[in-house]
């Protein structure tokens, strides 16, 4: 359940931001390479047939590229899936580039309504606000716009893509939402901003959940990213990787759990969404994918369900936490 919103969603979301393509922050590129839309649909649609219900996307990702692949794909399950997308930066479509943030009412709206034509639908079910760190002044305005467009029947619910326990508790004292999607992973956990959603009775979207593929379990020291990879751009958010190589710590500390990861038959990347369920009952991982492969085995990460109390202290054990 999308917190008290009413709205249903299986314990696994899939996050469409690699199909989005290449696009740039800051000169950097912030896509993940090239994507072939035609097996990015096919993903998608077998995303649906395994039980996934819920798709996460925003305006962002391709500069818009993202949220037309999804509408295409899920035109004709439109009813029988949960679209949530993201503003609050503004873009170049044609230069394929971010170009700042704007969180104003006025952009907001805009800015959905662009989503909406893209996506092909008349109202999305989760909008969130993806600008993670806005001043106290502006929180009370964007939301405040966020529930006249709810009541409109633009959207269902909404939410903040942010990533403290301070802002989580600044959603709860100013706003009327649901959700708040920040990133959690076996690496990256923010134990007091899940505590602080529990608390509250969010849900919780957990972006990066597999730590940009690393997870996975399929990086060594060999691997290299070009620089059409995001995963090869020095931003704050991409401390698992250096110059385009992973970082070796994060393989050492892979090597550690990787047996607990893949007891019982699952895979790392799905012993990892594993993790997830197990920290927390508000938890629900939004991996990404670029091919129908990808899609399916985190959809089939369901089917094992979340880590037993053993595994998490094993986990815990071999962390040293």
């Amino acid at each position: 359940m999308l917190g008290d919103s009413g709205i249903a969603v299986n314990p696994l979301g899939l996050g469409c931001w690699a199909i989005g393509g290449p696009f740039t922050m800051d000169d950097r590129q912030d896509g993940w390479g090239q994507v072939d839309d035609a097996e990015s649909i096919r993903a998608l649609r077998r995303a649906v047939e395994l039980g996934v219900t819920l798709f996460d996307t925003a305006d962002a990702y391709g500069t818009g590229h993202s949220e037309e692949v999804l509408g295409k794909a899920l035109k004709d399950v439109r009813h029988d899936v949960v679209i949530a997308t993201k503003g609050g930066f503004t873009y170049d479509r044609d230069k394929r580039a971010l170009t700042g943030q704007d969180w104003s009412p006025a952009y907001i709206r805009h800015a959905l309504e662009a989503s909406l034509s893209r996506l092909k639908t008349d109202y999305v079910d989760l909008y969130q606000l993806h600008t993670g760190s806005i001043p106290d002044e502006a929180v009370a305005p964007v939301f405040d716009e966020m529930e006249r467009l709810r009541r409109e029947g633009k959207l269902r619910a909404y939410g903040w893509s942010t990533y403290t326990r301070e802002n989580v508790e600044r959603f709860a004292a100013e706003t009327r939402g649901s959700v708040i999607q920040t990133k959690a992973n076996l690496f990256s956990y923010d134990a007091e901003a899940v505590a602080a959603c529990e608390r509250h009775g969010f849900a919780c979207l957990n972006n990066s959940p597999l730590a940009m593929g690393f997870l996975s379990g399929k990086f060594s020291q060999a691997t290299r990213f070009d620089a059409n990879d995001v995963r090869a751009s020095a931003f704050d958010w991409t401390e698992y990787f250096e110059n385009g190589k992973p970082k070796p710590e994060f393989l050492a500390r892979m090597a550690r759990v990787r047996d607990v990861l893949t007891s019982g038959g699952r895979t790392a990347a799905q012993g990892a969404l594993a993790w997830l369920w197990a920290k927390s009952g508000v938890n629900i991982p939004i991996p990404g994918f670029k091919t129908v492969a990808q899609a399916e085995e985190n959809a089939r990460a369901m089917v094992f369900g979340p880590l037993d109390s053993e595994q998490l202290r094993q986990i815990d054990e071999a962390l040293g936490a």
